[in-house]
C-alpha cells in the first residue's frame, strides 16, 4: 500500500515544492562519487531527484518505485529521458548489474513487514556486481524522533506555484514500537480543500538490520553517521562479496 502523499497525484505534484531543501542527498552523491560508482539503482526513487543528479553527473541510473503519480512527477523533469523508471519495488526488479543500490529518505523504514524486508534487501543484492554496495539510512530509534511530529512543531504555510498558499502539519497517531504511525495534513487556501496522509515507520534497531544484510549476504562495511543530521540517524555500507 502507497501512502497517499505518493500516490495521489495532486500530493504528489507538491512533494518537492513542500521538501526544497535536498541537502540531505548530498551525501549520497558524495558516496557515488567516493565509491566511482558509474551504474545506480535507486531504490524509492520517488519524484527522481537523486536519479536527476546521479544522471547529471553521467550516471547511469535506474529509479524504481511503487508510486505512479510520483514517477509521473518524475518523467515530466528536465533530463527524465536519461533515467530509466520502473515502477515497482526492489524484490522484483529486472536483471541489472549495477555498481550502486540505494534508499534515501525514509525508504528503508517505510518497508514495514519483515518478509518484504528481507526480499528489497536480497533484491538490491542480486541487482549489484560482485564488489557493489547497498548504502541506505533509518532513523535511530533512541532518539525518538516521532516527538518532534506534532502540529506545533511541524506546522508551517508554504506558497506554492500553481496552487498557492498550502498549509501543512504533522499529527502522531500512534507509537508502538517499532511501528511509528501519523497523518500528514495538507490545507489548500485556494480551495479550501484539505487533504490528509498516513504513514508508518518501521525504527529498526542498529544490530536488527546488520543482522539482516549479513543474512543476505552482505558484508557490513561500515555504518555513518549522517553528517547533516548527527548522531540521528544510521547510514549503512554494505557490499556484495
Amino acid at each position: 500500500m502507497v501512502d497517499d502523499c505518493f500516490a495521489d497525484p495532486r500530493l504528489a505534484a507538491l512533494y518537492d515544492p513542500l521538501d526544497s531543501d535536498r541537502s540531505d542527498l548530498d551525501v549520497y552523491v558524495g558516496i557515488a562519487e567516493e565509491f566511482g560508482a558509474r551504474s545506480v539503482v535507486d531504490i524509492g526513487c520517488g519524484t527522481g531527484v537523486f536519479a536527476l543528479l546521479l544522471a547529471d553527473r553521467g550516471i547511469e541510473v535506474v529509479g524504481v518505485d511503487p508510486a505512479e503519480a510520483s514517477l509521473d512527477v518524475a518523467r515530466g523533469k528536465p533530463g527524465a529521458g536519461r533515467v530509466r523508471w520502473m515502477r515497482g519495488d526492489a524484490a522484483a526488479l529486472p536483471p541489472l548489474t549495477v555498481d550502486l543500490a540505494t534508499m534515501t529518505a525514509n525508504v528503508a523504514q517505510a518497508i514495514l513487514d519483515p518478509g518484504d524486508w528481507r526480499g528489497t534487501l536480497r533484491g538490491a543484492r542480486e541487482a549489484l556486481r560482485p564488489g557493489g554496495r547497498l548504502v541506505f539510512e533509518t532513523r535511530d530509534p533512541a532518539r525518538r524522533a516521532w516527538e518532534e511530529w506534532t502540529r506545533e512543531r511541524s506546522r508551517r504555510v508554504t506558497e506554492v506555484p500553481g496552487f498557492g498558499a498550502v498549509e501543512t502539519w504533522f499529527e502522531l497517531l500512534e507509537v508502538r514500537l517499532p511501528l511509528v504511525s501519523f497523518r500528514s495534513n495538507f490545507v489548500f487556501g485556494a480551495d479550501g480543500a484539505v487533504l490528509t496522509s498516513e504513514s508508518t515507520l518501521r525504527f529498526r534497531e542498529r544490530g536488527e538490520v546488520e543482522a539482516d544484510l549479513l543474512a543476505e549476504g552482505f558484508v557490513v562495511d561500515e555504518v555513518r553517521d549522517a553528517p547533516d543530521r548527527p548522531g540521528r540517524e544510521f547510514v549503512f555500507v554494505a557490499r556484495r562479496p
